[in-house]
């Protein structure tokens, strides 16, 4: 049955594929563009949003990170100061300097205090506002006020003293009647049951009228130091998160009261003797609604109040006291798609636009794409068939075309250079000259001045230096007196010590009195200064074989830059692998053929033990071969004229003089020894003699039952004999035989 003939796909031209598609895409863009710009700009708008909402939680959590811990900190170092802890009145006057500086420091500090297990209370409170110094009836130019209870002997003794800014004393007021105790606020006591700083839920300042809260740690000895920290600023942070002019943004605790809300004066509540936290469900509709116990479990969505839909996102927050605070934000959804409304009907009538306008362009854009690219497909193949004489391609007014016409041209050279190194280097048989031949190319590739390879002795672990070019002249090691270093010294230079040690390349610059032992090689060069560029060989295994060095002469331009350019270094690095597993091969080929060399002479050795009688047979055998052989190579005789073994035609003929009675390996001791044909471990002609000896005696029995027959003495006697004859002629052939000779 014939095969059906494959059916051949058409191709056609690209640019024809190009022109085609735009076509498509311009016409399917304007069908579809509406639709998809108003599904997808909403989408985006809204996802943005989700991000924007963990962008505003993400700021305000930092927020409150930047404003509580710089007071812990504070808290900390001033715990360090001794004076905290003296239980003397009088001998905490030294504190008011500290706590003076923290709190023009920190201007969101509202108070910093001591509280003690007596009931003593010592506070620093900054006056910075004028109405703040009219509230404690300070002198116009206090900047801070003392609050100091003492008790002894069961009095209490209370009083205001007002400082200015650099702590001169400008009044002091005695207070009757005092009935605070720090030890029945809840910052000390909740301080002393905690061993880290604590921080309370925020509340309202009676004296200053703010929402702030206070930040407490235990002292030792039932001392505790506190801080009272305002939160106002947070409002304002708040305002700058509104996305819309209806948006809501606030910041609330865990009882429902507002900390942080834009556009309110206060949040506080006088309550009589005491001021309260506004809740937040009474600052507007949108809050009250999203505050339901049914919408609780609502931390991001939809919320549809007053036929109007709103956006939610809320974010609990670890700050700001022992539950933390949440962030609310409630976004309208038509503002927040408004630009989005306005961007698609816009994008529409420009897309239409630009469809009519960009139609005829699409044929012209694809030619002009296409020529170079086909002329890139050319050399490709020639680069495919490792033809790399094809002609590089013509430039290109597209940047990326023509970037790429450039880099295949590059890569081109890069290849053809890499894979003639790497033949090279390959073919080269003798260890000697395949480290000239390493060397010699890498300084080529490199366009280096000169070159040196340190190679690692395997039995010492020592670098030595196997081989020294300067300006392409290959050098000789002994007129330049480099040293060879244990590549586990501590003192190796820099620029060997990585690479002997399987770190990366290094490339450094070297003036001549930081050169070292290279400074012959820099005299040599007649350089002040080269730069160095130091690649380790490494094996299949990650083993480091040695160190390869390029030095080029700095002669402080452009093209100094470029010679030490990141791809030129790791070309060198290639080269430097393809070397590395040349030596290594042919350092594992020596070793392969140590190995066979030091096994076939056991074998021999092992063959010559089996008998006395030949011992040392096998080494004088490769001996004579050998004298033979250089003997024909080197006769003048015309027949020997021809007779001129290579190196691998020497090694075979070594190996086969040595191997000639490998046989002999397996045969038997007693039949290498044997001295006749039948003998193994006694001579079997003693058993061929005992069945010559039975056929004698059947002679014997048929020659007298014979007899008893009446048979003819005579003739069967004549018979006898003549049979034993045969019998004795044929056994001593036999034994003859068995003989050799």
């Amino acid at each position: 049955m014939a095969k059906a003939k494959p059916v051949t796909a058409h191709r056609f031209p690209l640019h024809v594929h190009i022109s085609a598609l735009f076509t498509l895409l311009l016409l399917t863009t304007g069908i579809v563009m509406g639709v998809f710009n108003y599904q997808q700009t909403s989408s985006i708008i809204l996802s943005s949003s989700e991000k924007l909402f963990e962008r505003i939680s993400t700021e305000v959590q930092l927020d409150l990170n930047n404003t509580y811990t710089p007071i812990r900190h504070l808290l900390s170092l001033l715990a360090l100061d001794p004076n905290t802890r003296k239980a003397q009145p009088s001998e905490r006057q030294p504190l008011l300097a500290p706590f003076a500086q923290a709190l023009s420091d920190n201007p969101k500090l509202a108070a910093l205090y001591l509280g003690y297990p007596n009931g003593d209370f010592f506070m620093l409170r900054p006056l910075r506002t004028a109405a703040f110094r009219q509230l404690f009836e300070a002198p116009p130019n206090a900047a801070f006020q003392l609050w100091s209870i003492e008790h002894s002997d069961g009095a209490v003794q209370s009083s205001y003293q007002f400082f200015d800014q650099q702590l001169n004393l400008l009044r002091h007021i005695q207070r009757n009647g005092e009935d605070f105790d720090p030890r029945s606020r809840p910052w000390y006591q909740s301080a002393l049951s905690d061993a880290e700083q604590i921080t309370t839920a925020p509340y309202g300042f009676f004296s200053s009228k703010q929402v702030g809260t206070t930040l407490a740690r235990n002292l030792g000895l039932n001392i505790v130091l506190a801080a009272d920290l305002t939160l106002d600023d947070l409002s304002s942070t708040l305002s700058k998160h509104q996305i819309t002019p209806s948006t809501e943004v606030l910041l609330l605790d865990s009882d429902g009261n507002a900390i942080a809300y834009p556009g309110r004066p206060s949040l506080l509540v006088e309550t009589g003797s005491s001021v309260q936290l506004v809740k937040a469900a009474e600052l507007s509709a949108p809050l009250a609604a999203l505050l339901q116990p049914s919408n609780n479990r609502l931390q991001q969505g939809h919320l549809r109040l007053n036929k109007r839909d709103w956006v939610v996102a809320r974010t609990h927050l670890n700050e700001g006291g022992p539950q933390g605070l949440e962030l609310a934000l409630l976004v309208p959804e038509d503002e927040l798609l408004a630009d989005a409304y306005r961007i698609r009907w816009q994008g529409a009538v420009i897309t239409l636009a630009t469809l009519l306008l960009c139609l005829p362009f699409g044929w012209l854009a694809s030619r002009s794409v296409v020529k170079p690219l086909h002329a890139l497909v050319l050399e490709a193949e020639a680069i495919q068939r490792f033809d790399f004489k094809q002609p590089a391609s013509g430039r290109s007014p597209l940047l990326e075309v023509d970037r790429l016409a450039l880099s295949m041209n590059r890569m081109k050279e890069t290849i053809a250079s890499f894979l003639e190194i790497a033949a090279s280097l390959s073919a080269e048989k003798r260890f000697d000259n395949l480290l000239q031949r390493v060397l010699d190319e890498t300084v080529s590739i490199g366009k280096a001045c000169g070159g040196l390879l340190y190679l690692i002795e395997p039995e010492s672990g020592r670098l030595i230096p196997q081989a020294l070019i300067l300006d392409g002249v290959q050098q000789d090691l002994n007129e330049h007196p480099l040293s060879s270093y244990p590549s586990s010294d501590p003192n190796l230079p820099d620029w060997l010590s990585g690479p002997a040690r399987g770190g990366d390349s290094a490339v450094v610059a070297l003036g001549f009195d930081h050169a070292g032992p290279l400074q012959g090689l820099l005299s040599s060069l007649d350089s002040p200064m080269i730069h160095l560029v130091s690649c380790g060989l490494h094996n299949r295994q990650g083993v480091t074989l040695g160190v390869l060095l390029l030095l080029h002469r700095n002669n402080a331009d452009e093209q100094d830059l470029t010679l030490l350019r990141p791809e030129r270094i790791a070309l060198i690095e290639a080269v430097s692998g393809v070397a590395a597993l040349c030596i290594d091969s042919q350092r594992l080929l020596e070793q392969q053929k140590q190995l066979l060399e030091a096994f076939i002479q056991l074998l021999a050795g092992a063959i010559d033990a089996k008998s006395p009688y030949t011992g040392g047979h096998c080494q004088r055998v490769p001996e004579l071969t050998l004298m033979l052989a250089h003997a024909a190579a080197d006769s003048p005789e015309p027949a020997f004229a021809s007779y001129q073994p290579t190196d691998e035609q020497w090694d075979e003929l070594h190996i086969a003089a040595w191997l000639h009675d490998c046989g002999k390996i397996t045969t038997p001791e007693y039949v290498v020894d044997k001295a006749t044909k039948l003998e193994t471990l006694y001579d079997r002609i003693h058993e061929i003699s005992t069945r010559f000896e039975v056929l004698k005696r059947d002679a014997w029995i048929d020659y007298w039952q014979a007899r008893c027959e009446g048979a003819d003495a005579a003739q069967q006697a004549l018979q006898r004999d003549q049979r034993l004859s045969t019998l004795d002629e044929e056994f001593a052939f036999i034994a003859r035989c068995n003989l050799g000779g």
